[in-house]
């Protein structure tokens, strides 16, 4: 199975159902970070592919797509970290509408 298989079936896991509690927002939060790296890896290569293969148009769009890949990764960090942090401070009874 290439990564990108992978990287697909990842995805389709993470549409189950929404997460009803902080402490599922955390897990779904970091399930997420985890599929935008694997994402942001396989875009990085493609870039890479792209500057000897592709013209200078190819290369510029493919580096673009990787950095905004990276973004991705890094805002979805910061919404892990706070929804883990709200998680412990709030402790796993409270209810989405403390957060």
């Amino acid at each position: 199975m290439s990564e990108v298989d992978e990287l697909l079936m990842a995805v389709h896991r993470l549409s189950g159902g929404a997460p009803t509690t902080p402490g599922e927002l955390a897990d779904h939060l970091a399930r997420l970070k985890g599929v935008a790296a694997q994402w942001s890896e396989v875009l990085l290569e493609v870039s890479e592919i792209c500057r000897t293969l592709g013209g200078a148009h190819t290369a510029t769009a493919a580096e673009i797509a990787y950095r905004r890949a990276e973004e991705s990764f890094v805002e979805l960090e910061i919404a892990h970290s706070s929804a883990t942090g709200s998680f412990r401070r709030r402790g796993p009874g409270a209810g989405v509408d403390a957060l």
